[in-house]
């Protein structure tokens, strides 16, 4: 599975194809204390244990990158939607944790 560092995140978005989604796999209170939407992406925010449960709103044919706090959880889900049909699914090495480190 690739692992896409915070920093090559925005550079790799055109070798992404057409309307990447990043999936935060974070609870909501971790949303409200951190939070990035990279431009070109589409933001998806669904906690971990809800994806297999809410799966179905992703399209499995889509580019999906997953991001958690320090990517851990990230791993697990992309892991997970690979191992369901999710053609294309890398995680975000260091999740948002690298992004405040470098970005914010």
């Amino acid at each position: 599975m690739q692992q896409i560092p915070v920093d090559q995140l925005v550079d790799v978005r055109p070798q992404l194809g057409s309307d990447p989604v990043l999936l935060d796999v974070r609870e909501p209170w971790e949303l409200q204390t951190a939070s990035i939407a990279p431009e070109g992406f589409t933001l998806v925010a669904i906690p971990m244990n809800q994806i297999p449960a809410r799966a179905g709103e992703l399209h499995p044919d889509q580019r999906i990158a997953c991001l958690c706090h320090h990517g851990a959880r990230s791993q697990r889900v992309a892991a997970f939607l690979s191992q369901n049909g999710f053609a294309d699914v890398a995680n975000v090495a260091g999740g948002i944790d690298a992004w405040s480190t470098q970005y914010d």
